[in-house]
């Protein structure tokens, strides 16, 4: 006969996730340390994570009766070039967000496994990332990879490229085992942070990571981190693509996941043109768009800045009239960035990368 646990794991399988494991419910490991975050403003403007925060720390606060936390991984890894051939690239994008929102994939599994659990005789509240769970704790003690010194989870055959997802269950589901943290010297994710965001092994500040930057901060980049951002409009994976645990990684299975065309044929400077009508309909379904148009234009406008050149300076002058103020500052920005390289190359100065 058939275990429940087993069941559950076969169950997942059927759903596309790539692994499945259980914790048992109780307090989260790093409970005191991510209440300690908190206090130190180190969230930033993410206020949600202020409401509640002792809720997050323990399951059985969310759902009455809860025993067992199901830890789900799902690999988005979409390969290396998102863009058609001959294009000259020039800008990054999060992997994550190369193409459709993920939270609507992972949640329509996540309601299929909840009705099979329910035959189990389970109460379920299931969540991706969205929910009052500090899912990377149960999923270290599930044995679903380990808390890389990035912070972010780590799994020895998906590396750092899958989606946590949390299904809190009154089922009594055997816990598995924990394995052991496998980051041993290595400290490259902390070394590739472009902003010193992780400021001790397994310490985020989240106000200086890039990835808070130009998706959750909702005002001017700080003028200290503008050029360390580099060329990168959404996001950030710096951290994730240093690990070498990823030589294990392979294309996720889910096409979903994989580089949307029409976003990457576009050059950067070409997104300045989108009014926010089109800018809803080329990121319809994305994660991008959540952000709306005049941050993504800030972002496009901060990475112009760092690398752009003569050619942009039409389209970052245009955008430089934007009705939004939050636009027109950062192509000002922008421009004057372009044209003082521009005077340093004909002073004989070394351009500034």
């Amino acid at each position: 006969m058939t275990s429940p646990e087993a069941q559950v794991k076969h169950w997942a399988a059927e759903a596309g996730f790539d692994d499945c494991r259980f914790a048992k419910a109780g307090t989260a490991s790093h409970a005191q340390e991510f209440l300690d975050w908190i206090e130190h403003g180190k969230h930033g403007e993410m206020a949600w994570l202020e409401r509640n925060p002792h809720r997050r720390c323990d399951p059985r606060e969310v759902l009455p009766g809860c025993r067992t936390v199901i830890c789900l991984a799902l690999n988005y890894f979409p390969g290396n070039n998102p863009f058609p051939e001959n294009h000259p690239g020039g800008y990054r994008i999060a992997r994550y967000a190369w193409n459709n929102d993920y939270h609507d994939l992972i949640e329509k599994k996540l309601r299929e496994l909840d009705q099979k659990l329910q035959t189990l005789g389970g109460t379920q509240k299931f969540y991706v990332d969205t929910g009052p769970v500090l899912e990377r704790d149960f999923a270290s003690d599930a044995g679903l990879g380990w808390n890389g010194k990035s912070t972010m989870q780590i799994h020895r055959r998906l590396g750092t490229w899958f989606f946590l997802a949390d299904i809190l269950t009154t089922l009594d589901l055997t816990p598995d085992a924990p394995i052991r943290d496998h980051c041993g010297s290595c400290s490259r994710c902390m070394t590739a942070c472009p902003t010193q965001a992780i400021t001790a092994p397994r310490q985020l500040d989240a106000r200086r990571c890039v990835s808070y930057l130009t998706i959750e901060h909702k005002g001017p980049i700080p003028h200290e981190f503008r050029r360390a951002i580099g060329n990168r409009i959404y996001g950030c994976d710096d951290c994730l693509q240093a690990c070498p645990w990823n030589r294990f990684a392979s294309t996720s299975r889910e096409a979903s996941f994989h580089a949307r065309e029409s976003v990457f044929s576009m050059q950067m400077r070409d997104f300045l043109s989108l009014t926010d009508e089109s800018f809803r309909t080329l990121f319809a379904k994305s994660p991008i768009k959540r952000i709306k148009r005049p941050a993504f234009l800030r972002n496009v406008c901060v990475a112009l800045g760092n690398t752009g050149t003569a050619d942009d300076l039409p389209a970052l002058r245009q955008a430089a009239q934007d009705p939004h103020p939050l636009v027109a500052e950062h192509a000002l920005w922008a421009i004057t960035e372009i044209e003082s390289r521009g005077a340093c190359k004909h002073s004989g100065s070394k351009a500034r990368v």
